[in-house]
């Protein structure tokens, strides 16, 4: 069972599946309150459109130009996850199995003009993304996108993942530099919860996680298309939830692309009139 919520940033308000006559939460679900004060941060999974995370100093230079941004959270210093998750999102189609959600963003005072598009299907076992952009301005630009899924944190939860870097963090959420990716920080076998802070990205991401909830009985697997090769995880043991985000740029990328391999970054540059789009399955199985 899944629940949009279009109007609260085209977010995911919950996923949800029977087992044993009970409703098991794939994700966590969006609370009363974060409905009411329609708070995209609180929902199962959002949209992160046209760019994910953040960008240091809330600008970045490209092509000779320099692109600010403002501040869009009030506890973040810098810019994070782009517009679209702030943003209502319109039902272009649903039914039981599937929906279509757009977004128009035609800002000629701001750096992206963008459509995007996020169209989901409903199986017995799996809820597939898929997540796209348009380039709607008339220069070319560097893009990204992802989602951004949170589960509810438990102590016997394992996560399993492989990446070949991750980028050092450094202040206010933005990484410094890029490394191999260190054993204490390696996650290609499965290992539960860290008890320290994490809010970190990794790179050379292969696009399959998995998560297992030994309590419930069930577990979680990630598949995502290759634009997907950045991992994000964010993990704070006094909060009751964790995120492990699919996105295709790395953290701060938009700040390197002057002087980076936008490739190696994940960076889509994307002309005027360009798309990309690209999938994410959300895989249950039990255990």
């Amino acid at each position: 069972m899944v629940e949009l919520a279009p109007e609260i940033g085209g977010s995911v308000a919950s996923f949800r599946a029977h087992r044993t006559g009970s409703i098991v939460n794939l994700m966590r679900p969006m609370s009363e309150e974060a409905q009411v004060r329609r708070n995209p941060g609180g929902a199962a999974m959002f949209p992160m459109v046209p760019y994910a995370n953040r960008i240091a100093g809330n600008r970045f230079d490209f092509d000779g130009h320099t692109y600010q941004f403002k501040q869009n959270v009030p506890e973040e210093p810098f810019t994070i996850h782009g517009t679209g998750w702030q943003s209502a999102w319109t039902v272009a189609a649903a039914n039981a199995t599937s929906a279509e959600l757009n977004l128009d963003h035609l800002a000629s005072n701001e750096p992206y003009s963008y459509s995007a598009i996020q169209r989901f299907r409903l199986t017995p076992d799996r809820l597939v993304v898929m997540t796209g952009v348009t380039n709607r301005g008339d220069r070319t630009m560097p893009f990204g996108f992802g989602q951004h899924p949170c589960w509810e944190r438990q102590a016997d939860v394992t996560l399993r993942f492989r990446s070949t870097h991750f980028w050092l963090g450094g202040a206010a959420g933005v990484p410094t530099e890029r490394i191999a990716t260190p054993p204490e920080l390696d996650f290609s076998q499965a290992r539960p919860l860290p008890l320290a802070w994490r809010d970190n990205c990794y790179a050379g991401w292969d696009g399959r996680a998995e998560i297992t909830f030994p309590h419930s009985g069930i577990g979680l697997r990630i598949d995502a298309s290759s634009l997907f090769r950045h991992l994000m995880f964010y993990c704070d043991p006094a909060k009751t939830f964790f995120c492990v985000e699919p996105q295709t740029h790395a953290t701060g990328a938009l700040n390197r692309v002057a002087h980076n391999d936008e490739d190696d970054l994940g960076v889509l540059l994307l002309k005027p009139g360009g798309s990309a789009e690209a999938e994410i399955s959300f895989i249950q199985f039990q255990i």
